[in-house]
């Protein structure tokens, strides 16, 4: 794999939780800010219009996925795929 397209993967933004919840899903955002892992939320507006129709999106960065994932796991918050 080139430089450029690690550096890439890297970047790109992953799905590590899904939550019908739009507090939930601002909860789990702050735990992974706090252990220095920049997040982002789409569709917790979208939540807020249409309660249960659709699931806010937890992504982080490709390079942050796996520990970002563990700590939703010990933490039992929307793990992506539930």
């Amino acid at each position: 794999m080139s430089e450029m397209q690690q550096d890439l993967e890297e970047h790109r933004l992953v799905e590590v939780g899904r939550f019908r919840d739009p507090v939930e899903a601002q909860m789990a955002k702050g735990m992974l800010e706090s252990v220095g892992i920049e997040c982002f939320l789409q569709g917790a507006n979208a939540n807020a219009l249409y309660p249960l129709a659709l699931r806010v999106r937890l992504q982080v960065r490709g390079r942050d996925e796996s520990e970002a994932v563990q700590l939703l796991m010990e933490a039992e918050l929307g793990v992506a795929g539930e």
